[in-house]
């Protein structure tokens, strides 16, 4: 546990040294100047982001609030503070009607030092790195524990260090400035009104795309070296990885117990199963997505095997954990399930137990267990099913036919890497810094090179998905055979290949649509949304 809360406390202080810091800086420079403690400002910051960075997806959604409603509120309250700092009537008419709480709070600015930090801490957003990801990771699954917390605590106080040392060095001056009190105020309130007004444009966002070589090479010292890595993994819940060392026994690798499944979600074609009650089974576990080209890809082979030797003691269970919000709904497995032909028991891990519990990394995976329960062999990724295949047949004991024959598609050569379209995992994007959560006009960059996309038009870009809007497209310039993309609601999308026309998508469900399929190529794909139509991101083959 102190190892864990050295790496969060070091992991804070670097990205106190980067440029997402800035916007906070001549606020807090502002309030010292004013008169309020820096000590109690850095205490309200450290307080409200640890609560609300662990907490604000779970109050947000009970309240049924958009995600980005902390942060606007914060930003109204910047620009209270400037009206009251620049127009002293204003400074009445708010402090009148909190007038009571003078009775409960030490009078004067210092009393309001912890609660003007508050503020600072809802508008703070660091650079990221390992350490807030693994934070964000536990947030999101709803699974916060004291490790988590106190990770969290240990990250905000280490990157309120540096600002607090900065504070306390600026006050000797602040001291001085406070002769001049109304100048003072005026300058204060005129720089919190700015650093506001960069929020609401989202001038911020700016600054997390310019973290320096010396902050990319502490956070890799850090943050992602093995050490931490493990410590994160307890923080996440996950343990190390099975493939990461093994004994052997019989000629084959073994991995140990087969760790338990814990569906979050229903069952799908059985009754709920358990490592326990599939003993005397051989048992291939299948970590995959409806919406993942790779483990579609996978489909074929899976059905071959169920066909050939689940009359022979096999048992595939598909463990479906989601990749995008959309997964979640148990009637879209439900649906996709039917669709693709899926036979075996499918189990929904919304909350991502099983895979913590398998330390899984990839979509698709597989893990193969024999009849005494321990996992023999693993695979992540595509291919190698010959391989898998006669490892089934020689833990079943089975010498007759083989499997019907299935091509293998894995695709192989020089091709385009899988692609998000939100904001939370943007890769290949070229083009201005896109808006969160709100529609806003974009231009095409005046080219494209390999690999990369860019909108135009209408958009508005979530964490996960982009929807659009009035005149939307997509340009995205690729090298592969075949382009895939995952959209959602309903509507048209026109494609275009190298200007030609390629034919029109008709969406309407949330699930994964073939754009082109054809030779290897390097070429331009143009997409034309009609509005409401929602993109999550490109594969490829």
């Amino acid at each position: 546990m102190v190892l864990l809360l050295g790496i969060g406390l070091l992991a804070g202080i670097v990205t106190a040294i980067s440029p997402c810091v800035l916007p906070v800086l001549p606020i807090l420079l502002a309030g010292g100047a004013s008169g309020r403690s820096p000590l109690r400002v850095i205490a309200g910051l450290v307080a409200s982001f640890s609560v609300f960075t662990l907490f604000a997806t779970w109050i947000l959604d009970r309240l049924g609030l958009p995600q980005d409603t902390l942060r606007n509120l914060a930003i109204a309250l910047l620009f209270v503070l400037a009206g009251m700092l620049l127009a002293p009537r204003i400074a009445v008419l708010v402090e009148r009607p909190l007038a009571g709480f003078s009775r409960i709070h030490p009078r004067g600015t210092q009393g309001g030092g912890f609660l003007f930090g508050t503020t600072l801490g809802l508008v703070f957003v660091p650079c990221a790195g390992p350490v807030l990801a693994t934070v964000t990771v536990v947030a999101a699954n709803e699974d916060v524990g004291l490790r988590a917390i106190l990770l969290t605590v240990f990250y905000a106080a280490g990157a309120a260090l540096p600002m607090l040392a900065i504070a306390y060095g600026g006050r000797g001056t602040a001291t001085r400035l406070r002769q001049h009190a109304r100048s003072v105020r005026l300058v204060s309130g005129a720089v919190v009104a700015v650093v506001a007004l960069g929020l609401v444009l989202h001038l911020d966002d700016h600054l997390a795309t310019l973290t320096p070589g010396y902050t990319s090479f502490l956070q890799t010292r850090i943050e992602d070296n093995a050490t931490a890595k493990r410590e994160l993994a307890k923080v996440r819940g996950g343990g190390t990885a099975l493939a990461a060392t093994h004994a052997s026994r019989g000629g084959l690798p073994d991995y140990g117990s087969a760790p338990q499944l814990h569906a979050d979600g229903a069952w799908i074609n059985s009754p709920p199963l358990s490592i326990a009650a599939l003993h005397g089974k051989v048992v291939l576990v299948d970590f995959w997505t409806y919406s993942c080209i790779n483990c579609l890809r996978t489909l074929p082979h899976l059905k071959a095997w169920w066909a050939a030797y689940h009359d022979k003691g096999l048992v595939i269970v598909g463990v479906h954990t989601p990749e995008f919000a959309f997964e979640h709904v148990t009637s879209n497995v439900r649906a996709a399930v039917k669709r693709l032909g899926v036979s075996w028991p499918v189990m929904q891990d919304n909350r991502y137990r099983t895979w913590d519990n398998y330390a899984n990394q990839y979509w698709p995976a597989e893990y193969l267990i024999d009849r005494q329960g321990r996992v023999r062999h693993t695979h992540f990724g595509e291919g190698e099913y010959a391989q898998t295949e006669a490892l089934i047949r020689r833990l079943l004991g089975d010498t007759g036919a083989r499997a019907r024959a299935v091509a293998d598609a894995t695709p192989s050569g020089l091709m385009t890497p899988e692609s998000y379209l939100g904001y939370a995992r943007l890769t290949n994007y070229v083009g201005r810094n896109p808006v969160p959560d709100r529609f806003t006009q974009y231009t095409f960059p005046g080219d494209l090179t390999s690999n990369t996309l860019a909108y135009d038009g209408e958009w508005r870009v979530g964490s996960e998905a982009i929807t659009a809007g009035k005149g939307a497209r997509l340009r995205l310039r690729f090298e592969a055979s075949n382009v895939y993309i995952v959209m959602g609601g309903r509507g048209t999308v026109r494609a275009l290949v190298d200007d030609k026309p390629a034919g029109t998508i008709h969406v309407d469900a949330q699930r994964l649509y073939t754009v082109r399929t054809g030779r290897p190529t390097d070429a331009l794909l143009e997409l034309r949304f009609s509005p409401g139509v929602q993109a999550y991101s490109f594969t490829f083959g």
